[in-house]
């Protein structure tokens, strides 16, 4: 199959851990990558946010990056590209002039518009599917007046999921906010987030740390993600009388690698010198992706409790790295984190619940060994990006068969 994969502000080229770059942009680089190692040809059309980029990039095999001019040639938060869509989907459509492709798959809410718009333009019958990746009712739900999405979201996002040709949703929980949007759930598959199992397994070094029992958060530094539970739960800790756990934060939120430089960062640090636990608390900044398994590995478990989560990649790259996940019971978590299985659910936003799960893997280390080994086992049987990849060209191909049912669907070399 010949793929278009639309993502507005998440280039796979973007370097992880900086402004707006995070999950998208590992989803789309992973997923495209393993579709083509299925024999597929893949072109991401992204927003150009440097004049100094080429216009085609070669990102893997079988896998090129388009940049399409829409507005500005620099970096605009993703929540203000509403107004370039239009151009964006134009653009798009220009460059199929040449070859147009058998399927889109649009990421995010805006990339959807400009997908539509794209085939529109093309006076094609090319299906397009989407991927939501964040929802704007769950956003709006726990963030409130902090959402920063344009008003427009509240019923163009809805719009997108009725009118795209099928959505690809990555967990069950983003399903049922899916129907209760108004999209029609035989319109609804779902394929997970996957996890890269070369870079990610429980053998390898490990970083040395102290005698301390040691517990990891990962991640972009903003509020929704809950690091601020994890400090207050090693406070609950301290006031038990155990002072023997320390807490390693490792991310950024706005592309700093000096926590210094860091707002969300100092505002940890003073968190945990106001709890009088900030000689237990190391503020890491970011770290490139290669470094990260190495730090997985020095934990007892990893931390993962935020407000909200539509998926989370952080927990299944502990899980392949043989650690216990600690794991807020919401969306895409309750998903991928078996609870008593591959690690221990607690309610979100509950400090004690958080400081109990701690206190049960490190007094444990039996059951520890137990959850990491079966998070191991989980992470390799479900959740490999050529699994994903498998799941989604599966999608595709149902798709196309109601379009065209006579189509030989396995002619390009793709068959599963």
């Amino acid at each position: 199959m010949r793929i278009s994969m639309v993502s507005e502000h998440a280039s796979p080229l973007a370097a992880l851990g900086g402004v707006d770059a995070g999950g998208q942009n590992v989803h789309v680089a992973a997923l495209s990558s393993a579709l083509a190692r299925l024999g597929h040809t893949v072109t991401v059309y992204t927003r150009r946010d440097d004049p100094g980029l080429a216009e085609r990039v070669d990102a893997a095999p079988g896998v090129e990056v388009v940049h399409v001019t829409a507005g500005p040639a620099r970096h605009i938060p993703k929540d203000e590209l509403l107004p370039y869509m239009p151009e964006l989907g134009a653009g798009i459509a220009r460059d199929w002039a040449g070859v147009r492709p058998d399927v889109v798959h649009a990421h995010f809410w805006m990339s959807g518009l400009a997908a539509l718009d794209a085939v529109r333009a093309t006076d094609a019958d090319i299906p397009v599917l989407q991927t939501f990746h964040a929802l704007g009712t769950v956003k709006r739900r726990h963030q409130g007046a902090d959402d920063t999405s344009p008003n427009e979201r509240a019923w163009l996002e809805p719009w997108v999921g009725r009118n795209v040709d099928g959505v690809i949703a990555t967990c069950s929980d983003e399903v049922f906010e899916l129907r209760a949007m108004g999209v029609d759930a035989r319109s609804i598959s779902v394929a997970p987030c996957g996890v890269d199992s070369a870079l990610f397994r429980p053998d390898g070094p490990a970083e040395e740390r102290g005698n301390r029992a040691r517990i990891a958060v990962v991640g972009r530094l903003v509020p929704r993600k809950g690091v601020d539970i994890a400090i207050r739960a090693l406070a609950a800790l301290k006031h038990a009388g155990r002072t023997d756990v320390e807490l390693v934060i490792v991310g950024g939120s706005g592309g700093a690698s000096d926590p210094a430089a860091d707002p969300e960062a100092r505002r940890m640090i003073r968190l945990a010198d106001e709890l009088d636990v900030a000689d237990q608390v190391v503020v890491r900044g970011q770290v490139p992706q290669a470094d990260l398994p190495r730090i997985l590995r020095s934990a007892n478990a990893v931390v993962c409790v935020p407000w909200y989560e539509p998926f989370g990649i952080v927990p299944l790259e502990a899980m392949a790295c043989g650690v216990p996940v600690i794991a807020a019971s919401v969306g895409g978590l309750i998903d991928t984190v078996v609870d008593g299985v591959t690690g221990i659910h607690v309610p979100p936003r509950d400090p004690e619940a958080v400081a109990e799960a701690i206190l049960q893997i490190v007094d444990d280390p039996a059951r520890a060994a137990e959850l990491g080994r079966m998070g191991r086992t989980r992470s390799r049987t479900r959740y490999t990006w050529n699994r994903v990849a498998q799941t989604t060209a599966k999608v595709y191909r149902g798709i196309l068969a109601q379009a065209d049912p006579v189509t030989d669907l396995t002619a390009d070399g793709g068959a599963l």
